[in-house]
């Protein structure tokens, strides 16, 4: 599964695949299934959001600095993943950037991708 999206001005290949779980262990030293139903939990609580929330509901559905360091290394590796020429950290990734790219437009894409690759085309065979 690959989608191209705007980061930074530039087209950015992302691909999600079987590596990037293991990608994301060795590079990261953390479970990517965990990390990606946290981001997901925590993306979800902000879409729920009612238009008439309070101050104090906005800040809570926020997404949190964890959250935010597992979306911008997810979205490196998927683009390393798809060929994108990357520096060897996101720290440089993102350093390389002029400015700081839309979680709220490139998130759901991952969200998606990720889904996407976690869903079987397989049929069981017991019933």
């Amino acid at each position: 599964m690959e989608r191209t999206v705007l980061i930074d001005g530039k087209s950015v290949k992302m691909r999600a695949s079987a590596l990037i779980p293991r990608l994301y262990r060795f590079k990261f030293g953390r479970d990517l299934v965990s990390d990606m139903n946290q981001l997901r939990k925590s993306w979800k609580r902000v879409q729920e959001l009612p238009a008439d929330a309070t101050d104090e509901q906005r800040q809570d559905a926020q997404l949190d600095a964890a959250d935010l360091t597992i979306f911008e290394n997810v979205a490196y590796l998927m683009a390393k993943n798809a060929g994108e020429p990357l520096p060897d950290t996101p720290d440089e990734w993102l350093d390389g950037m002029d400015g700081v790219f839309s979680v709220y437009e490139v998130l759901p894409v991952i969200l998606e991708l990720w889904g996407q690759n976690l869903a079987t085309t397989s049929t069981p065979k017991k019933k």
